[in-house]
């Protein structure tokens, strides 16, 4: 666990402008390296999931994120709490270009052409008021019934079929049981392989054999790191089970960040957008089933699982190498 006394505190509130030094850059595109050059020094990072344009270069070590004002006060929190060491450093707020930005520890930068997969953590990945929202303005929507279709073709019902439409209700529900965020609490995002292949085609990556295998394709040529990430799921777990924030907060939309080169490997959790304050009198153990007013969020489920799934594949590669 890091002292607290090694901690540097954002300033609550403060904000600061870019240098006009910097030159202007491009935002981040979806799969591409990002390499951001500051004196004559690169720093390379990458966004495999979330939205484009959401992600700027920031100051040396770090990156800019567009303000949430609830990601900010997750953070705030997070800076004195036992998971401290296991998210990015917040260093406060930044302008630059009349946008304001979360200026955040750039976790790859003391990588070295580095591997990274991103796994969204949870059994659903909307709110309970999202899905609420969603039942009270119930409309059918061809869009998501188009979607439902190029996925799997045989999920419509005869009734949905007949009408082209589905509701989004229905559509959020189903979304989450194609993949294994319904099975094992947690789905692939995305993932960059240190060759610089990438994909995230992983929208049906369901059971626990198909998770296996993708895994096993991300660490490949690198085993020998697998202890070192068994050892950083195996603390975060620890850690969740004593934060105070995690104590009361429901966690949806979160990932994990895994990050390895030929040397190293690490595990961060990172977005925060959906993560907020259980309602009064509401207490959850992140493992119990979700049922709706319950505000069970599955996190620890998704942590277990993916630390069960490492440790299964370094005793794979060990019996066979």
């Amino acid at each position: 666990m890091i002292g607290r006394s090694m901690l540097k505190k954002p300033a609550n509130k403060l904000t600061r402008t870019a240098p006009s030094g910097w030159r202007k850059v491009r935002n981040i595109v979806h799969w591409s390296p990002f390499v951001q050059t500051y004196k004559k020094q690169k720093y390379p990072w990458v966004q495999l999931a979330g939205h484009q344009g959401n992600f700027k270069a920031g100051d040396q070590g770090t990156i800019l994120k567009k303000l949430c004002p609830r990601e900010e006060r997750c953070l705030l929190r997070l800076m004195n709490d036992d998971l401290f060491p296991f998210v990015p450093e917040y260093k406060g707020q930044w302008d630059a270009e009349c946008e304001k930005y979360l200026q955040l520890q750039d976790l790859l930068k003391d990588f070295d052409n580095p591997c990274v997969m991103d796994c969204k953590i949870g059994v659903r990945t909307y709110l309970e008021e999202e899905l609420a929202k969603a039942k009270e303005k119930s409309k059918l929507r061809k869009d998501m019934y188009d979607k439902m279709v190029q996925v799997d073709p045989s999920a419509p019902t005869e009734e949905e079929n007949r009408l082209k439409g589905v509701t989004k209700p229905r559509y959020m529900v189903w979304r989450e049981t194609i993949s294994s965020t319904a099975t094992l609490g947690f789905r692939i995002e995305g993932m960059k392989r240190c060759n610089g292949t990438s994909s995230k085609d992983f929208k049906t990556t369901r059971t626990r054999e198909d998770v296996d295998q993708v895994i096993r394709s991300f660490v490949e040529g690198y085993e020998h790191i697998l202890p070192q990430y068994i050892r950083r799921l195996n603390d975060l777990k620890s850690a969740l089970e004593k934060s105070q924030f995690f104590a009361v907060h429901e966690l949806i939309g979160s990932s994990l960040l895994f990050v390895h080169d030929n040397t190293k490997a690490s595990v961060w959790m990172i977005d925060f957008a959906k993560t907020q304050p259980l309602p009064e009198g509401v207490h959850i153990d992140h493992r119990s089933p979700w049922q709706v007013g319950n505000h069970e969020d599955g996190y620890l489920i998704g942590v277990e699982n993916l630390c069960d799934l490492f440790t299964s594949v370094n005793t794979k590669h060990r019996l066979t190498s």
